[in-house]
């Protein structure tokens, strides 16, 4: 009877859990600036599903990438740890790279699903494309996508499905032997293993799309983790014929507007299964817009400087929260990071979790829930090039922001850096563009944010470096070498 009565207790519990724990959606964009959708100011890019997904949930204007550049995003939105405490922080991955996120990092996939989640990835990955780093290694149940950047090239000893497509002439016997060599040909991966190369990346949003309705239509009757990251609109540019040449900005805003007929299409799909009133929604972007490449890149919009550099052009991105009747809408100029959607998850889905590897998050969900102030202090910026790995570029506490150190661009200008003397001082309240300098003025607050700096950098542990090892093998441009 007491047998009975225990598995019927935790029967409950479990019917319980997976009819109240919310299904969560994450939508992680590559490169898309601050300014880039028609929500947060761009006159041109028509995104009217992200917008309606703002005005029904939350817009937050001071929220933060923990890098910016790709890889150290996605593992700090991952782990709710600063890339440096994952050896994930100095470098992105490559096809050449033997590494990635550590086996060792406890995942907010594996959190999940330790708690009755279903989970997958649906996109890039940018975090080792190696047996043991994929997806699938670290607590997704199922992966689709283009395990890094859309400019890279093909790793050629990489495990091939049995049903695999070759297109543009390609076979096994050239991919073994010189498929590394062809820019922007990139594999699409399922689970382990190519499926298809090169892939066809015109249709790669569009087929993300559809892996994501078929894996929440699967998955309906059970909560669900689901995290969509689009390769766009990191270069090079592609869109689906239905997109290209409709936006008024170009092939790039095209990308966008295909990402945001996405997103309306994956709502759709949540309502149709009824399950949109269950369902968090989380957009963002890993890092801020590639000006390097003129009118291909992006807008950071009022913000100053780009990817690559520690300025909030370079870090500072779009956020938009949305569950119907549990977010409070609004726009909240309060501080948050990609660091705090480990946290904040758990908390929306009421999951315990006393023993969190997640240092650097901090759970939002009252401020999504009542509109309360963030338990977000303070944002520390550091950057992948030179000084040593765990330097502190720039910190912000409340709207005070000091900049210790100036950057190059890493791979094109590794040593351009300098350090600020006097050090640079923003109220980024009144002043979001980093234009005037207020060091002179206050120097009992750049010696406050000084200490901060200097105490926080002192309390870090560095991960071992993951970009250490390489396939020796592999061909590999000179500054790689």
């Amino acid at each position: 009877m007491k047998l009975f009565l225990c598995t019927f207790i935790i029967l409950c519990h479990s019917l319980s859990f997976a009819q109240k724990a919310p299904n969560i959606i994450i939508i992680f964009a590559d490169d898309l600036g601050y300014g880039d959708l028609s929500c947060y100011g761009h006159p041109t890019i028509h995104t009217p599903n992200l917008d309606k997904l703002a005005s029904e949930g939350q817009k937050w204007t001071q929220f933060y990438s923990a890098s910016h550049i790709c890889s150290p995003s996605r593992a700090a939105l991952l782990t709710g740890l600063y890339p440096v405490r994952t050896g994930t922080d100095s470098h992105v991955f490559f096809e050449w790279s033997a590494q990635g996120l550590p086996p060792s990092t406890t995942t907010l996939a594996e959190a999940l699903k330790a708690n009755g989640y279903k989970t997958a990835c649906v996109g890039k990955w940018h975090l080792g494309h190696l047996d043991g780093y994929l997806p699938t290694d670290h607590g997704f149940d199922e992966y689709f996508g283009v395990p890094y950047s859309n400019d890279m090239r093909v790793d050629p000893k990489m495990k091939v499905s049995e049903n695999v497509l070759f297109r543009e002439g390609m076979t096994l016997k050239k991919m073994r032997t010189r498929g590394n060599k062809v820019d922007n040909w990139v594999p699409l991966f399922e689970n382990k293993s190519i499926i298809e190369y090169p892939c066809d990346q015109k249709t790669l949003t569009s087929r993300y799309t559809e892996a994501s309705i078929s894996f929440i239509n699967q998955h309906k009757d059970s909560p669900f983790f689901l995290f969509l990251s689009h390769n766009m609109p990191h270069i090079p540019l592609f869109a689906s014929q239905a997109f290209e040449g409709k936006s008024k900005r170009g092939l790039y805003g095209d990308t966008i507007e295909e990402m945001d007929y996405s997103v309306g299409a994956i709502l759709a799909a949540l309502k149709d299964n009824g399950i949109d009133n269950n369902t968090l929604v989380i957009f963002t972007s890993d890092n801020g817009p590639d000006l390097t490449y003129n009118q291909n890149g992006g807008s950071a919009g009022l913000l100053k400087g780009s990817k690559f550099y520690a300025t909030e052009g370079g870090q500072r991105v779009p956020a938009i929260f949305w569950w119907p009747n549990q977010i409070e809408p609004g726009v909240i100029s309060e501080l948050g990071s990609t660091l705090d959607i480990f946290e904040t998850c758990l908390g929306m889905a009421e999951i315990k979790n006393p023993n969190s590897t997640a240092l650097d998050s901090f759970d939002l969900s009252p401020t999504l829930t009542e509109q309360s102030e963030s338990p977000r202090e303070n944002f520390f910026y550091f950057s992948s090039s030179t000084p040593p790995r765990g330097t502190i570029y720039a910190v912000r506490q409340g709207s005070w922001k000091a900049h210790f150190y100036t950057s190059g661009i890493p791979h094109y200008e590794p040593s351009a850096v300098t350090q600020n003397d006097p050090v640079l001082l923003y109220n980024l309240d009144q002043d979001p563009g980093e234009n005037y300098n207020l060091s002179d003025q206050y120097p009992e607050i750049t010696e406050r944010l000084q200490k901060l700096s200097h105490e926080f950098e002192a309390s870090i542990h560095l991960g071992p470096n993951q970009f250490l090892k390489k396939i020796s093998e592999q061909v590999r441009p000179e500054w790689a070498q």
